[in-house]
């Protein structure tokens, strides 16, 4: 039998946080940084220790009309003025004739303030989507029972033969497609994934976070959940932070 059970609860980002610093919990995980969550002034930040186990690439999807119009990519500066209502009509970029209607993410959730701070700079530009969404499963539905709807999504609940095909985004020169490059760190529907420890880590937490961060764990608990595996370099970076002994 294993050395010791885990246990894990499943809620937002902010409960992650505010739990580990709360020492309710041994690990809080979340899919936001601490400070965006707790504030820049916190006095939190000097104890709270990111531990960054996986990424989260999130593809852009539109209904299946549009993509089979010829609409299979799009611009950063597309997207950008398509989420604050500046551009309303598929024909501008290349589609039919159909208002477009965008669907974001619940304010304030982890998905949204990363898809304002990677995509305007800032996680509190304000944004009009059409509407707004907590979960992927809402949002694949919209998408699938609109003929005009554009959305971001988690890998799992995309379906590029279904109802949400995913479109590329053209940023800065590169091209960001599904299947190829959406875990690169330039992609800016992708996040870090944090598992938070809280006054230093201790030998249990970090012998947890180092099988989360050795191959076993990556293919077993990072893939499975449709998340993008940390590359090699980047995981021994992560180990650094861990106990000597570990």
């Amino acid at each position: 039998p294993p050395p010791f059970r885990a246990q894990i609860a499943l809620s937002h980002s902010g409960t992650g946080v505010e739990a580990v610093i709360g020492e309710r919990v041994d690990i809080g995980n979340a899919s936001s940084t601490a400070e965006s969550i707790l504030g820049s002034d916190s006095e939190d930040l000097d104890d709270i220790v990111d531990h960054v186990v996986a990424v989260d690439g999130q593809p852009i999807v539109v209904s299946r009309e549009i993509y089979d119009a010829g609409v299979e990519q799009i611009t950063g500066d597309e997207l950008r003025a398509i989420y604050k209502g500046e551009l309303t009509n598929w024909s501008e970029v290349g589609g039919p004739d159909k208002e477009i209607y965008a669907i974001g993410r619940s304010e304030d959730s982890g998905t949204d303030t990363a898809f304002r701070k990677n995509l305007y700079g800032d996680p509190n530009e304000p944004i009009s989507p059409d509407t707004r969404k907590g979960q992927n499963q809402q949002v694949k539905t919209l998408v699938e029972q609109n003929d005009n709807a554009i959305a971001y999504i988690a890998l799992a609940f995309v379906e590029p033969d279904g109802v949400t095909p995913p479109i590329g985004l053209e940023l800065d020169g590169t091209v960001y497609e599904y299947g190829k490059n959406l875990g690169a760190k330039a992609y800016p529907l992708s996040r870090d994934l944090h598992m938070y420890t809280y006054d230093g880590t201790s030998m249990k937490e970090g012998a947890f976070l180092n099988m989360i961060l050795s191959e076993y764990g990556q293919t077993n608990f990072v893939e499975p959940n449709n998340y993008f595996k940390i590359p090699p370099e980047r995981r021994e970076e992560e180990r650094s932070k861990l106990p000597d002994q570990v």
